[in-house]
């Protein structure tokens, strides 16, 4: 017999059909007993009724078993359906119970009423935690998240590529980036592709990458990942940073609208809220953002005001976003561009949603002899980055990109504490799948 998923079982009333998946609850009630199967596609009530061939392996059922089910598919009696619950109005009358692997009885309660772990506790048993449905409706919206950032570049005729995660130099400086043994050489893991999308847009004109990048951070904040997905987007013949803050605009409008369409039960058991955007997202200078905060105006955001922008703009315009440009030239890298009527500021930007940086972006450089000159003054051994410097030195068109971390996104618009809530499998200063030995 051909197996139904469990979701499409409301189509076989009066039916014969094998299911399969995992129990999820087993209740024995007098008699009979009843078990909560589920598969990938939903969850389905069974009873074994008293006489029932199939009561002497109910009876060795338990949490977790794997089984295929065979029973008839009946309606259930009125005052007994479910309003609003899939299979609410069905029950399946078991007949057959094949066992397809045994489970050892669980470390901690994984019903929807008594899973309460703590994080730690919930990351050490993650082969175990991501089978319950909350933490299957982060990830199910966070790939949402990601595939909606796809279709929205697709759909403005951007060509999608892979980035290396081995490089030989490191596209933002500092001492935030891993070492490794390349062979006999030194190598490092990516931090961005950022140098990889100019690249690659100077062939292609728009382009955007999903990518794995590493952050040699030594923070152990609840917004901060060692490991992080990218969603970059790089595109040509600008006019201004303003054509890159308006294309992102469009992009997370996009992904929003998704989310909401494709994850209404999601974001209805998470209890999440979206996060509003207006018709036209508030945008203010580094400079205006500080004058309004009342802080000093030539020092960039902290957390702390990051957050109280936020909670300002929020009263005064309903946006639960703000974009925040213009920020010291020196404090970006070398490749962003500088306001040509104010060298000290560039034409960098920054989107805030409740308080957490989503993305950056803005113009970046593409005159070869200014890029040569901020290579010096970066301090950038050109050597290293000499694929890079080649696009532009046979000519790159005016241009500029943003970058989102799909883990952040996903933080911020379920309202989650902590990042690693977000992330499948975090890495951080003191984990890789366990934690690391002092």
């Amino acid at each position: 017999m051909e197996r139904t998923l469990i979701a499409n079982l409301g189509q076989k009333i009066g039916e014969e059909v094998l299911i399969k998946g995992w129990v999820d609850v087993r209740r024995d009630q007098g008699k009979m007993v009843f078990l909560d199967f589920r598969d990938r596609s939903g969850k389905v009530q069974g009873v074994v009724l008293p006489n029932s061939p199939a009561m002497d392996r109910a009876k060795e059922l338990r949490t977790e078993f794997v089984v295929a089910i065979t029973g008839n598919v009946n309606k259930r009696p009125e005052k007994n359906i479910k309003e609003g619950v899939l299979n609410g109005d069905i029950e399946l009358e078991i007949i057959g119970i094949d066992i397809l692997a045994e489970a050892e009885t669980l470390p901690f309660d994984m019903s929807a009423d008594g899973f309460n772990l703590d994080l730690v506790t919930e990351l050490e048993h993650r082969a175990l935690s991501l089978r319950h449905p909350k933490l299957q409706a982060i990830f199910k919206v966070q790939a949402v998240i990601i595939d909606s950032f796809r279709e929205f570049m697709k759909s403005q005729d951007f060509f999608e590529f892979q980035a290396p995660s081995i490089v030989p130099a490191t596209a933002e400086g500092g001492a935030e980036v891993f070492k490794i043994e390349y062979f006999d050489k030194k190598a490092y893991l990516s931090q961005s592709p950022q140098l990889y999308k100019q690249v690659v847009m100077t062939a292609f004109e728009r382009v955007f990458s999903v990518n794995k990048i590493f952050r040699a951070e030594p923070s152990a904040t609840t917004r901060h990942l060692t490991e992080v997905v990218s969603l970059d987007a790089e595109m040509a013949f600008i006019d201004s940073w303003r054509d890159v803050r308006d294309m992102s605009e469009a992009c997370v409008r996009h992904i929003l609208e998704q989310v909401k369409t494709k994850c209404a039960k999601e974001l209805a058991f998470l209890e999440a809220e979206l996060p509003v955007m207006i018709e036209e997202t508030p945008t203010l200078s580094l400079t205006e953002a500080l004058k309004k905060l009342g802080a000093p105006a030539d020092k960039d955001l902290n957390p702390e005001q990051e957050r109280k922008l936020c909670e300002m703009i929020k009263t005064e315009t309903g946006s639960d976003f703000v974009y925040v440009y213009g920020y010291p030239t020196k404090q970006k890298p070398f490749y962003v561009y500088p306001n040509p009527e104010n060298p000290e500021f560039n034409e960098g930007m920054d989107l805030l949603c409740r308080g957490v940086e989503w993305l950056s972006g803005g113009r970046r450089v593409n005159d070869f002899k200014q890029l040569m000159t901020h290579v010096k003054e970066w301090g950038m051994d050109p050597d290293k980055i000499s694929m890079f410097l080649e696009a532009f030195r046979y000519g790159a068109p005016p241009e500029g990109g943003f970058a989102f971390g799909a883990e952040r996104m996903t933080m911020q618009i379920l309202g989650l504490k902590n990042v690693r809530e977000a992330c499948m499998f975090p890495r951080d200063l003191n984990r890789i799948d366990g934690l690391l030995s002092q």
